[in-house]
């Protein structure tokens, strides 16, 4: 597994919220749901993105967005329309004033709007992620993105579009995985851009040694690593790994095994059946006390006040 097969693990599609929005002009809807990232693709007609803080950004038919949260932002037919509907947290829909607008605007299965030929056809889906992985997903992206439609090719838009409007046994299993498809296509796919500033550890997949390094620490954090078994592996020595490795990554190998690790394991802490002996053997250190240490170390707090709450978000490259 790669660093960003790894991250997307987290923010995997369970029961995702998916809609199909349809609108004449003039229209727009105001998003105060507070999702940590939702994906929208544009299906037909063209849209503006409007953040709360930062300039309107143009959505054309084909171009596919994705908003990181949990900031508001409005998505409309013009900038200058005000908003007619709110989305809140919970999936509900109500005009700028409180009223509900679920039963109002239903326009069949996962379907709202005013008609079903509108002008403006989009499919927006909701992810709701928490934990130390995803957040390393989600400071690695802007507050939002925007992939052309012109210059990304895949069928996965068009995909989606048919399969939402059906009802059929397993339909919310297959709109997830093509949920999560959609997203990693457009998240390989911007971070290959030169504008999109990948972070470091995307780019140093591609490296040939740092590259291995990399896919045998997350194919298996809880191995007994040592710099040596890992150049040993990547076919280098020792110092050319160490050296190599920092100058991609931003950190040493160590560094970057225990902090990925203690990600691992301040996400399995959250579970509240899981004994942190078995959360430290899970992730490659000895005994409860290791991790507590090295938790406490790099951290500043012990695993059990990560668990009760009291978590602070170290910063990573």
């Amino acid at each position: 597994m790669d660093a960003l097969a790894d991250l997307l693990d987290g923010p995997r599609a369970r029961g995702a919220f998916l809609m199909r929005s349809i609108m004449d002009p003039p229209w727009a809807v105001r998003i105060e749901d507070r999702a940590p990232l939702t994906l929208v693709s544009m299906v037909r007609g063209d849209a503006w993105l409007v953040p709360d803080d930062g300039a309107p950004v143009p959505l054309r038919t084909g171009d596919i967005a994705v908003v990181r949260g949990p900031d508001p932002y409005t998505i409309a037919d013009d900038p200058a329309t005000p908003p007619g509907a709110v989305i809140h947290p919970g999936e509900l829909s109500t005009t700028p004033e409180g009223e509900e607008l679920c039963a109002v605007l239903d326009l069949g299965v996962r379907t709202w709007g005013e008609r079903t030929d509108g002008s403006a056809v989009m499919i927006s889906g909701t992810y709701q992620m928490h934990g130390e992985i995803t957040q390393r997903l989600l400071r690695a992206l802007p507050p939002q993105l925007v992939l052309d439609g012109q210059s990304w090719d895949s069928p996965l838009p068009a995909l989606l579009a048919s399969e939402i409007v059906k009802d059929e046994p397993g339909q919310e299993v297959v709109l997830d995985r093509l949920l999560d498809l959609l997203l990693i296509g457009v998240l390989r796919a911007w971070f290959s851009r030169p504008e999109a500033k990948a972070p470091p550890w995307y780019l140093a997949q591609s490296d040939p040694v740092v590259g291995r390094a990399l896919r045998l620490i997350h194919d298996d954090p809880a191995q007994q690593w040592t710099v040596a078994e890992l150049a040993a592996k990547a076919g280098v020595s020792r110092a050319a790994l160490a050296r190599r490795f920092t100058a991609l990554v931003g950190e040493p190998p160590m560094a970057y095994l225990t902090n990925w690790r203690l990600a691992l394991a301040a996400d399995a802490l959250r579970e509240p059946d899981v004994t942190i002996g078995a959360v430290a053997r899970q992730v490659g250190y000895g005994s409860a006390f290791a991790l507590s240490a090295a938790f406490k170390r790099v951290r500043g707090i012990s695993p059990q006040e990560h668990r009760i709450g009291g978590t602070r978000t170290p910063s990573d490259g």
